[in-house]
């Protein structure tokens, strides 16, 4: 006998229906698997043959062929077993198909006939209100996930035979709830007010954040560059809707959503050790899986000690950079990932750190300029804000300064980005840093005086078209923070200062 259920693979951050066929005929008994599946993927017969045995069942002595169409889609992972054991049940006449149809099956099985929880719930079952499914079977572990997708009936299942019960009166079971418990996220306490001084740094922190601006930071150790890149997220807005949903989507194919009861509010922050290689920066693998530049997506990708991460990795950025996505190209086919991210990093400006205080610095030019040119000029032309962030002295460090804490900043960006929402509100972006060449005369309209001030840098400064390009993006926030309709000589000068505060280190 043939039947069929759906399930689902993951391609990249979606999801790509699969039939899983199953024929049940006479023959010599085995049981064989095709349809581009690996080698996870055809342990599967194993475990479901074992876990049908123990809830008191048998296959019966025939020919089992399974079959997972389309054919050219790679299959991999745990994912197919319960849609795998379902499909032969059916077919073998323990489960009507009636029962099954329109719905996706998704789920591991363990020996015992337990149902075990998998990655890429969100995606597949988005992909199965799509195709017009009516109801999705997963684990009961991933059925808080699955219930962030409206318009679709979830069950959630511990053990085979709890299948049994369900296509025995599809309409009458009673789906056991989960323990109610909170999201895995954890409030963050960190405050810009906990750091003394600096005011310049708070300022470039709140710039980058409200128009979606990449940032370098340049000190000595212990000035405080690390402590403002960590409160960064303190700044930034929960997510849209649809944000959210594009973010949790991808921590849930990366297996990255364990607790996790609703969407994702707030936006990633993403700190990498130095030692990463360029492919789990990027993300990829035969078959590939997201990256670090993707788990940043709509959020914070911050590198400390930005010359220590290795040069291939560095040169990775440069591309997600500008297109806000990372494409990876293998045999089997390509993928593009989401990458639109803020790159925060820091770095001392020689190896000993201490660099221009010549009192202290213990480095040869040579040394220092070796290591400052770590960072390649097309790298340092796509960073729209570079602010040094000096030592402080006694006296620095103990006054109390005008308060900035991160309430009274991220007031300030909420109102930037309100001011975008509005002018944006019929384009496919959000954020000023987003505009393209084209969209920047409509959008960024300068005073005479500010054109003036351009025309002087670009001159003077040898700026490229991609910097000049940024140089008004970043004047553009600097406005919307004045509540100013126009960009004026003072917003463009000060996005000047700090796209050039870093230009004396590379000059050595």
């Amino acid at each position: 006998m043939f039947t069929q259920v759906f399930s689902a693979a993951i391609y990249g951050v979606d999801a790509r229906v699969v039939r899983v066929e199953a024929d049940v005929s006479d023959g010599l008994p085995s049981f064989s698997m095709v349809g581009y599946v690996s080698a996870q993927v055809k342990e599967a017969q194993d475990r479901v043959r074992t876990a049908v045995r123990n809830i008191g069942l048998a296959l019966p002595p025939k020919r089992v062929t399974i079959n997972l169409a389309p054919a050219d889609i790679r299959k991999e992972g745990p994912r197919f077993d319960l849609p795998i054991a379902a499909a032969i049940l059916c077919a073998a006449g323990r489960i009507a198909p009636s029962a099954l149809k329109d719905t996706m099956i998704l789920g591991e099985l363990g020996l015992n006939g337990a149902v075990c929880p998998v990655s890429g719930i969100l995606p597949s079952v988005l992909a199965a209100r799509e195709c017009g499914c009516r109801v999705c079977i997963l684990p009961f572990a991933n059925l808080t996930e699955g219930r962030n997708v409206q318009g679709i009936r979830m069950v959630g299942l511990t053990a085979l035979d709890e299948l049994l019960t369900y296509c025995r009166n599809p309409e009458g079971y009673e789906q056991r709830e989960p323990e109610k418990g909170g999201n895995n996220t954890e409030g963050r306490t960190e405050d810009f007010a906990d750091i003394h001084g600096q005011e310049q740094v708070k300022r470039a922190a709140v710039l980058s954040v409200a128009g979606f601006h990449n940032l370098l930071l340049i000190g000595p150790p212990g000035s405080g560059k690390t402590m403002a890149a960590s409160r960064l997220p303190g700044l930034m807005p929960d997510m849209t809707d649809e944000e959210s949903l594009e973010v949790t989507k991808i921590y849930s194919v990366a297996g990255l959503l364990s607790g996790q009861t609703s969407l994702l509010r707030e936006r990633p922050f993403r700190a990498p050790h130095h030692t990463i290689s360029p492919r789990a920066l990027a993300g990829g693998g035969r078959f590939p899986r997201p990256g670090e530049i993707t788990l940043a997506h709509r959020g914070v990708l911050f590198l400390d000690e930005f010359p220590e991460f290795s040069r291939t990795s560095l040169e990775i950025l440069r591309q997600p950079m500008e297109d806000k996505r990372i494409v990876i190209a293998r045999s089997q086919g390509t993928v593009a990932f989401p990458a639109d991210f803020i790159l925060v990093a820091a770095m001392n400006p020689c190896p000993c750190g201490h660099y221009p205080d010549m009192n202290r610095c213990t480095c040869t030019p040579g040394q220092i300029s070796a290591y400052i040119h770590r960072i390649s000029q097309p790298l340092l032309d796509r960073m729209e804000l570079c602010v040094e962030a000096p030592a402080l002295s006694y006296a620095e460090l103990g006054r109390p300064g005008e308060r900035m804490d991160t309430g009274t900043l991220k007031g300030q960006v909420a109102d930037a980005f309100a001011i975008q929402k509005k002018r944006y509100r019929e384009e496919r972006f959000f954020y000023n840093s987003q505009l393209g060449a084209g969209d920047l005369k409509r959008y960024c309209p300068l005073s005479q005086e500010a054109e003036s001030a351009l025309m002087r840098m670009y001159d003077k400064l040898g700026l490229s078209a991609r910097a000049c390009h940024r140089l008004i993006k970043v004047a553009r926030t600097a406005a919307d923070l004045d509540r100013s309709d126009r960009i004026e000589k003072k917003h463009m000068l000060e996005a000047c200062g700090y796209r050039n505060a870093g230009k004396k280190f590379w000059n050595i």
